[in-house]
């Protein structure tokens, strides 16, 4: 892509409506427009990151087994009825009519709807375990959004649910959905800290949160900061066999490490002083087994080896997809921008060209920009008739890992600059050598 031929509306002022730092990033970087309080356009910048986040998302449930579907955004009312929720669920929820006087409501979340379609079709123990999951916008009507895409009232997120015949069956999903959504956070550069948490309206009594450690977190957390060491790296798991799984979330789950809502005082005063942390953290994630809670109300049930017939198992899971973009950038930014993480930056590297109209550095930004193109990699060609000042302005806001920068006096030597977004440190190089160390780099994030 060519900036001159790019939509990308950047603000050189802080917008005053904007608290946070992702808020004011995401405006300033033309990533967002708001269109109502908590509703936003998403603009190609912040489209091309959305996109990059959703993809991950779906590489990792695939990866542990779990299976794509694609469910409404509106749901008839009817099915809430059904399992209780209905009148229970709040103001979050947006309830309307249709033209027919039909009430409807746009969904905050798909346990009834998904249990409806489980129930349609599935009879029998042999078709299970089953976890089915989709990307899809949400709707949730805060009554103060704020922070941007951070607590916004329309959201995109995946959520999955898995059907079991028996607790230990669900038990072993609940657990390979947090194996999964670990890789998933790591692969964009996240460290995300499962903490035991509450079930709210999704009911259950056993769940998880996964929190990003950032002062701008809307939740107090309580943890022993060795949790922050572990990593899942590149080792594989094979997601059928239980014991293994199980032992990933031991590891990851043994140390302290819980929301305000279930902190426990005694516990966490019993974790050596000098790992004992009290912050704030985002939520990008959770996942619940609540058993038969559903099942059970809206009758979805298998028939067993023996011939009876029982409620399922079940659990949800969900990542906060449009939320991730505002947990990244609070995680990962400095005072001239944001610092994407390589696993989900929008281009790959910005090349900038120190001299436009120059016969000799337009050539050789043209052709890195070819070759780049030709690697399976997706640059950022600056080639604007600006100052070098605003170009390298625009590339720190929008926080491309990678810049290669091309003069006339690099070129003369036959080198060009590569800099690194998040230490600042620049290398002469040759061209060939920039485009073999970007294609390296980025090697290890497909």
């Amino acid at each position: 892509m060519r900036l001159s031929r790019y939509f990308l509306p950047v603000l050189k002022e802080n917008p005053a409506e904007a608290q946070i730092v992702s808020h004011r990033y995401m405006l300033r970087a033309g990533m967002i427009k708001q269109q109502a309080a908590g509703i936003y356009s998403w603009l190609p910048l912040g489209f091309k990151v959305l996109r990059r986040i959703e993809q991950i998302v779906h590489e990792e449930q695939i990866r542990a087994g779990h299976i794509p579907l694609l469910m409404p955004t509106l749901q008839p009312a009817d099915l809430w009825r059904e399992s209780g929720r209905y009148d229970d669920y709040g103001q979050e929820m947006l309830r309307i009519q249709d033209r027919h006087k039909r009430d409807l409501l746009y969904g905050p979340t798909n346990e009834e709807m998904i249990t409806d379609i489980f129930r349609s079709h599935v009879n029998s123990y042999k078709d299970l375990p089953l976890t089915l999951y989709h990307i899809q916008w949400k709707f949730r009507d805060e009554v103060r959004p704020r922070f941007g895409v951070m607590r916004g009232r329309e959201f995109l997120m995946k959520d999955g649910y898995n059907f079991d015949v028996d607790r230990d069956a669900a038990l072993h999903a609940y657990n390979r959905h947090m194996v999964s959504y670990l890789r998933t956070y790591e692969r964009m550069g996240l460290t995300a800290i499962p903490m035991r948490a509450a079930s709210g309206p999704i009911g259950g009594d056993n769940t998880h949160e996964f929190l990003v450690l950032a002062q701008t977190g809307e939740s107090e957390v309580f943890y022993d900061d060795r949790v922050t060491a572990l990593k899942l790296g590149s080792r594989e798991v094979d997601f059928d066999n239980r014991a293994e799984v199980e032992a990933v979330c031991n590891e990851f789950t043994t140390l302290y490490a819980r929301t305000d809502e279930t902190h426990d005082a005694d516990v966490f005063d019993q974790i050596p002083e000098e790992h004992r942390k009290v912050g704030r953290g985002i939520e990008v994630g959770q996942i619940f087994y609540f058993g038969t809670k559903y099942s059970e109300a809206m009758g979805a049930t298998v028939v067993t080896a023996d011939g009876s017939r029982v409620p399922v198992e079940m659990g949800s899971h969900g990542i906060g997809v449009s939320r991730l973009l505002g947990a990244i950038i609070e995680a990962s930014h400095d005072d001239k921008g944001i610092i994407w993480p390589e696993g989900v930056t929008p281009f790959h590297c910005g090349i900038v060209n120190l001299k436009q109209g120059d016969a000799g550095t337009d050539a050789a930004c043209e052709a890195l920009y070819k070759a780049l193109k030709l690697g399976g990699l997706d640059p950022l060609y600056d080639d604007r008739d600006e100052r070098a000042g605003a170009k390298f302005a625009t590339m720190d806001l929008i926080g491309l890992p990678w810049r290669i920068t091309v003069g006339p006096r690099g070129l003369a030597a036959g080198k060009v600059e590569l800099t690194s977004r998040r230490s600042g440190i620049s290398e002469e190089m040759t061209p060939e050598e920039a485009i073999a160390r970007i294609g390296a780099i980025y090697a290890d994030h497909p």
